[in-house]
């Protein structure tokens, strides 16, 4: 069975959007595109290596779709990750029933993406791997489709922009697989799937008083 796989890129404040350039995705008026470039160094290299390393699939929101097939089929021969994304299967979600991926090896997901995804999970196959898509990401944690995540924390704090997690996330619990930290400062943690999450209590066994007085109050 396949599983779906999250990478991000993501500040410490959770912004993911535009790491790579200027003028990657200036939507709402974002103005510090190019954020994560400055942090890559050889360390970073061989934990996006590492990231790659695995079967994959790509799966793509269509405006991820676009950063990438005008960039990494232009990449050159020499270029392992051009390489790697021109061959494997890219699979788009997209609310465009008219759009017709050019780059190959892309097919769409279709009117019902989650359907979609969840026969694809059932079937064997390399993993899905997303990369970017902070619209996509927000209906893969909501219906709880996500199997691993890789976040790739970098020391930058941007203030507002389209983050890793919004409102309606289904709460789930993981389990931190790795971490190393590269020279730049940014951590590359991998996590999986580690259940329902489990709560507890550093309270008082008998409630104060002040305490039980509190608790009326929020009511």
């Amino acid at each position: 069975m396949r599983k779906i796989v999250v990478g991000a890129f993501m500040s410490l404040d959770g912004v993911m959007q535009a790491p790579g350039g200027p003028d990657e995705d200036p939507v709402g008026g974002f103005r510090h595109g190019g954020w994560a470039v400055p942090y890559f160094d050889e360390a970073m290299g061989a934990a996006v290596d590492a990231m790659l390393s695995r079967p994959i699939d790509l799966l793509l929101g269509r405006k991820t779709y676009d950063i990438f097939a005008a960039h990494w089929p232009y990449a050159g021969p020499d270029d392992p990750i051009g390489i790697l994304f021109d061959r494997i299967t890219k699979f788009v979600a997209t609310r465009d029933p008219d759009f017709d991926p050019a780059w190959k090896n892309s097919r769409t997901l279709g009117p019902d993406v989650v359907a979609t995804l969840r026969k694809l999970k059932s079937e064997d196959g390399p993993d899905l791997l997303t990369q970017g898509s902070t619209d996509l990401l927000q209906t893969l944690f909501r219906e709880d489709l996500v199997d691993e995540l890789y976040a790739f924390v970098f020391p930058v704090v941007l203030g507002g922009g389209k983050r890793l997690f919004a409102d309606g996330a289904a709460p789930l619990a993981l389990t931190l697989e790795s971490s190393k930290t590269s020279t730049s400062g940014v951590t590359a943690n991998r996590y999986s799937r580690a259940g329902a999450v489990r709560t507890g209590s550093f309270e008082f066994e008998q409630p104060t008083a002040a305490e039980l007085e509190r608790r009326r109050k929020l009511r």
